[in-house]
């Protein structure tokens, strides 16, 4: 019988097929951030907007963060995204600040990432 194959470090690859790389385990936190594959996943999916200023928005702030996106920055996200199209875009251009339920810590600090995310360097 073969033997598994191996790393260059000796040790046998962990999940996927022998010849490619390794699929994320939607389990495991990623990064430092602590939230799951398969959570950010779904937010991702979530996230999807009848705005293509919307969208830009968000797919930006994905890019940049999504690695080190902490639970705290998703439940913000969350909010944001269970708004209207309008509303968010109202916000996304600082036409408006966050009021009431949403004018909370973790809405304003992935609201200030994504305004950040906007503007030219």
């Amino acid at each position: 019988m073969n033997a598994p194959p191996r790393s260059a470090f000796g040790a046998p690859p962990q999940g996927g097929a022998a010849s490619g790389p390794a699929e994320p385990d939607p389990r495991r936190p990623l990064g430092d951030g602590g939230l799951r594959l398969s959570d950010l996943n779904r937010l991702k999916w979530r996230s999807r907007r009848g705005l293509l200023e919307n969208d830009l928005f968000i797919e930006r702030f994905f890019r940049r963060h999504e690695a080190t996106l902490t639970d705290s920055q998703a439940a913000g996200l969350q909010s944001l995204i269970d708004l209207a199209d309008n509303d968010l875009l109202d916000l996304l251009l600082a036409r408006r600040e966050p009021t009431a339920e949403l004018d909370c810590a973790d809405v304003r600090g992935v609201l200030a990432l994504m305004r950040n995310e906007g503007r030219p360097s």
